[in-house]
């Protein structure tokens, strides 16, 4: 365990144990609407899921499940759009993300919106690589950018501290910050206010 990880019975035990209780309880629902999702997402003629690797806890990578919401010729869209834009490179260098992204589908811009295109993260909870609460996982070409330790001693989260307080608004860079924070006062008490914020973030519809 990092030295600024809080240890504990909750973070060591419970944390696994309410994530396997909570898959349980979420699945038989979410299942139905992963498939429906995955569907609609196959109209256009692309897969119905996107898996990507990510880094997970230790440096471990993993296949992290979303369903596709970006066209399917999304890298090299995204490469000529910066490359002819450059105040969209800079949006992109400083937060890996952009606020009018080219790659993003009409009905995978209300998943990314509502987050429904993360349900599938399930699976990854459910099988011990990500935990509902933790850290946002990143990918290995962002690693050099992450400027922090704390990620690597938890699971990464299907949500967490960053997503729930800045969400899109910081630098990629910042998220270490929220990171540590969170691993110095991880318990069951912060997860589950984590969680009630989750759900008003999902309702508000601020996710891109």
């Amino acid at each position: 365990m990092n030295a600024g990880t809080r240890e504990g019975f909750y973070v060591r035990h419970g944390k696994r144990a309410l994530d396997v209780l909570l898959c349980l309880v979420f699945l038989p629902v979410a299942g139905p609407l992963i498939l429906l999702f995955a569907l609609l997402a196959r109209l256009d003629g692309g897969p119905g899921f996107y898996g990507q690797n990510r880094v997970g806890r230790g440096g471990k990578l993993f296949k992290c499940w979303k369903v596709r919401t970006m066209v399917v010729d999304a890298d090299d869209r995204l490469e000529a759009y910066l490359d002819s834009n450059p105040a969209a490179r800079r949006e992109w260098d400083v937060t890996q993300k952009l606020r009018d992204d080219p790659r993003i589908t009409v009905f995978g811009g209300f998943l990314r919106t509502t987050s429904l295109d993360e349900l599938p993260q399930l699976w990854n909870i459910f099988v011990g690589d990500m935990s509902f609460v933790g850290p946002r996982p990143f990918t290995p070409s962002q690693t050099d950018i992450y400027n922090g330790m704390s990620y690597y001693a938890l699971r990464p989260g299907l949500t967490g501290p960053w997503q729930v307080g800045a969400r899109n608004d910081d630098s990629f860079a910042t998220r270490a910050i929220y990171d540590s924070t969170y691993a110095r006062r991880v318990s069951l008490w912060v997860d589950l206010g984590v969680l009630l914020r989750t759900a008003r973030v999902v309702f508000e519809r601020t996710g891109r």
